[in-house]
């Protein structure tokens, strides 16, 4: 892929939606782990659980590249994506009440990069698959998303907030990437060699709609039912 050209800087910018959007979590998770060290101390924790929990991120997605080359399992990474697509539509609720503050340093450190491995699996399927096998594609747009999601991380959280439609079209954004990763599965190679070359573009857009449509179908069964309207029981008297 040539680093100036169109498709490698749209692929940065899906790279840094992608982290911005499964990444929001992260500030949270360290704001938590550090919120017991002393303030002399936070900055060290803050800086080294980032570098800690990037750098892990970054040999995750090493190895999720090589895995994706063999047959079935861009298949089965597309569907994940379309599953983590609709996750994101549905309400949302608080999953940090296990993240415990550490004491020390070390501990704080320890509890970002744990919390960041056990949360990241959507950001590492999502990556790999905008990637499309270019590691240092993913290091670079991981590089650059780094202060995005550290110090943007309030004002990205409160531009979803007023602006709903910036997570939909994030959803929108992975069931794309989901729809072009399904085609390029090793084992359909050989099925779809004489496929159109707009096969492509069909699928992602196919995947996009249904993230976006199932998601919000299920979001709208979710919300809870408005509360009938109180009788006034004076009035029957």
């Amino acid at each position: 892929m040539d680093y100036f050209s169109l498709a490698f800087l749209t692929a940065v910018l899906q790279i840094i939606a992608i982290d911005i959007l499964l990444g929001g979590d992260n500030a949270v998770v360290i704001a938590l782990a550090c919120r017991k060290l002393p303030e002399s101390q936070r900055n060290k924790g803050i800086a080294w659980g980032v570098v800690g929990a990037i750098g892990l991120r970054i040999v995750m997605i090493f190895f999720a590249l090589q895995l994706l080359a063999l047959p079935f399992l861009k298949i089965v990474g597309a569907l994940l994506l379309l599953w983590i697509g609709v996750k994101l539509l549905q309400p949302e609720d608080d999953s940090h009440d296990n993240i415990e503050g550490a004491t020390t340093l070390a501990g704080a450190i320890k509890t970002i990069v744990i919390a960041d491995a056990v949360m990241s699996l959507d950001n590492v399927i999502a990556v790999a698959g905008a990637a499309h096998g270019n590691m240092g594609l993913v290091v670079f747009g991981i590089l650059v998303s780094i202060p995005i999601i550290v110090w943007g991380s309030k004002f990205v959280l409160k531009l979803m907030d007023r602006f709903p439609v910036v997570i939909t079209i994030g959803a929108g954004l992975l069931g794309w990437i989901a729809g072009g990763m399904f085609v390029t599965d090793e084992f359909l190679k050989d099925h779809l060699a004489d496929a159109p070359s707009w096969l492509h573009y069909v699928t992602a857009v196919v995947g996009a709609v249904a993230v976006v449509l199932v998601g919000k179908l299920l979001a709208a069964r979710q919300a809870p039912a408005e509360p009938a309207p109180l009788v006034d029981l004076a009035k029957k008297d």
